[in-house]
C-alpha cells in the first residue's frame, strides 16, 4: 500500500488538474507496486512510472494529461507504442468450456495488441535501441540481417523502417504467406531457406549474406535474437514489471511458450529474483511453466524428462524452433508442459469463438495454463500466460483451411426490389 506521505505528495503535485485525472492517478498509485512521479508542466503535467527492480530502460513515460482532453496519450513514433499491454481474464471467457472450479484466476498478457501484433515487438525495438546506443549500427548506412521465423522479423522490419535501416531477413519456407507479405510491405528483403534445415538453415544464410555487405560484412549487422542478452533483458525491464504491477504483486504462476526463451527467462528473473541482474526477489516461489510442442520436446529432455509420441515437425508457429535456445535458463523452469499441435489448434479455435483472434502459439499457451490452473494444489492462485500474437497473421495455417474454403465458396445474393438483378449477372430481375 502506498504510504500516506507519498499520497499527500501526489495530491500536492497534481493540484491544478481536473479532479477526474487526480483520482485516476491516485487509484493507479494505490493499487500498483510501482512508483509514480508526477512532474507539473504548463498547461499539462506528465506522470512517469518507475519499476523498482528494473533498469533505466524500464522507466515508462507517460501520459500527457491535458485539462481539456482528459487521458490524452500521444506517441511520437510507432515504436513508442510497444509494451504496456493489458491483462485479460481468460478464466471468465472460457468458463463455459473449461470451468476452473478451484478458484484459480487465469489472465492472458495480451502481447497480440502491440503495434505489430506480437510479443516480438519488444525484442525488435530493444535490440535496435541497444545496438544504436552502443554505436554498432547507423541509420542509412547499416543493413540489418536476421534469421527469423516471422514475428521477430516483422518487429525488426517496422522499427528499421521507422529509423531508416535497410533490412534483410532469412526464414524457413514454411512460414506463412501473411508474414512474408507483412515483411515485403514494410520494405524488407525476404530470403527463404529449405524447411528441412529449420532455424539452422536460416542462420547459415544470414551469415552468408552478412559477408557480402561491404568489406568482411562491415556494412551489415546481425542482431542475433537467439543469443542477444537484450532478449531476456527487455522482459526483465518491461514485461515482468508490467505483470507484477497489473496483478498487484499477486502472481503465483507464469506460463509462456518457448521460442528464443527470452520471455520466460526475463519475466522469471524479474519476479523470482536474479542477483546477477540486480533483481531483488519479489516472489521467489513463482511457479514458472515453459510450453513446447509435444512433437518436439527438446526442453523436456534437457530437464531430464522423456518424450511423448513421435518427434519431428509440428504446426505451432513461433515455438519449438528445433534447437535448445542458448538464452533459456533451465534452472528457472519449474515445469515443462508439452502441447500437441492438434490440441493447440483446438484451443486457438475456442479462443476465436470467444471473440479473441490469436495465433496457434497462443492456443498452446492457454491450453498448458488451463492444465496447470485446474490442479487442486493451485486453488485460489493467480496465473498469467503470454498471448504472443494476433490471429490474422495465420490464415494460411492448416487450421484455417476449412474457413478459407468456405470464404472462397461464398456467392453473391440477389437484391430486393427495386433493384433489377439482371444488371448484376442474375438471370431474372429477382434472381
Amino acid at each position: 500500500m502506498m504510504k500516506q506521505s507519498v499520497a499527500k505528495k501526489m495530491m500536492l503535485t497534481t493540484r491544478g488538474t481536473s479532479r477526474g485525472v487526480r483520482r485516476s492517478l491516485m487509484m493507479a498509485a494505490t493499487t500498483s507496486s510501482s512508483i509514480i512521479s508526477v512532474r507539473p508542466t504548463t498547461p499539462s503535467f506528465q506522470a512517469t512510472t518507475v519499476f523498482p527492480n528494473a533498469g533505466a530502460s524500464s522507466k515508462m513515460s507517460c501520459f500527457s494529461f491535458l485539462p481539456s482532453h482528459r487521458g490524452l496519450h500521444v506517441a511520437s513514433r510507432p515504436s513508442d507504442l510497444v509494451g504496456n499491454t493489458p491483462l485479460l481474464d481468460l478464466g471468465n471467457m472460457l468458463k463455459s468450456s473449461h470451468n476452473i472450479t478451484n478458484g484459480c484466476k487465469l489472465y492472458g498478457k495480451m502481447e497480440s495488441l502491440g503495434p505489430c501484433s506480437s510479443v516480438k515487438d519488444r525484442l525488435g525495438q530493444g535490440m535496435i535501441d541497444d545496438a544504436e546506443a552502443k554505436g554498432l549500427i547507423t541509420p542509412g548506412k547499416t543493413t540489418l540481417v536476421e534469421p527469423t521465423s516471422g514475428n521477430t522479423g516483422i518487429a525488426l522490419a517496422f522499427v528499421a523502417r521507422e529509423r531508416g535501416y535497410k533490412c534483410i531477413l532469412t526464414m524457413p519456407e514454411t512460414m506463412s504467406i501473411e508474414r512474408r507479405m507483412m515483411l515485403l510491405a514494410l520494405g524488407c528483403e525476404v530470403v527463404l531457406t529449405p524447411k528441412e534445415s529449420a532455424v539452422f538453415g536460416a542462420l547459415a544464410k544470414a551469415q552468408e549474406i552478412l559477408t557480402q555487405l561491404g568489406d568482411d560484412g562491415k556494412d551489415g549487422y546481425i542482431l542475433q535474437q537467439f543469443e542477444n542478452p537484450v532478449n531476456p533483458k527487455i522482459h526483465r525491464d518491461t514485461t515482468g514489471p508490467e505483470i507484477w504491477r497489473d496483478t498487484d504483486g499477486q502472481i503465483d504462476i507464469f506460463v509462456a511458450g518457448v521460442g528464443t526463451g527470452g520471455t520466460v527467462t526475463g519475466v522469471s528473473q524479474y519476479i523470482k529474483g536474479s542477483p546477477e541482474h540486480h533483481c531483488a526477489p519479489l516472489n521467489p516461489n513463482l511457479y514458472t511453466v515453459a510450453v513446447e510442442p509435444q512433437e518436439q520436446m527438446l526442453i523436456t529432455v534437457a530437464k531430464g524428462g522423456e518424450t511423448i509420441g513421435p518427434q519431428g515437425p509440428h504446426k505451432i508457429h513461433g515455438i519449438g524452433g528445433g534447437l535448445l535456445p542458448p538464452l533459456l535458463d533451465l534452472n528457472l523452469l519449474d515445469e515443462v508442459v508439452p502441447i500437441h499441435s492438434d490440441e493447440a489448434m483446438q484451443m486457438t479455435n475456442e479462443l476465436w469463438m470467444t471473440g479473441l483472434p490469436v495465433g496457434v502459439s497462443s492456443g498452446a499457451s492457454v491450453a498448458a495454463a488451463l492444465k496447470v490452473c485446474q490442479r487442486p494444489e493451485n486453488a485460489n492462485k493467480v496465473a498469467v500466460c503470454i498471448i504472443p500474437s494476433f490471429g490474422e497473421r495465420y490464415f494460411t495455417h492448416p487450421m484455417f483451411a476449412p474457413i478459407k474454403q468456405k470464404a472462397e465458396s461464398l456467392v453473391k445474393q440477389p437484391l430486393p426490389e427495386p433493384f433489377d438483378n439482371t444488371e448484376y449477372g442474375f438471370a431474372t430481375p429477382r434472381r
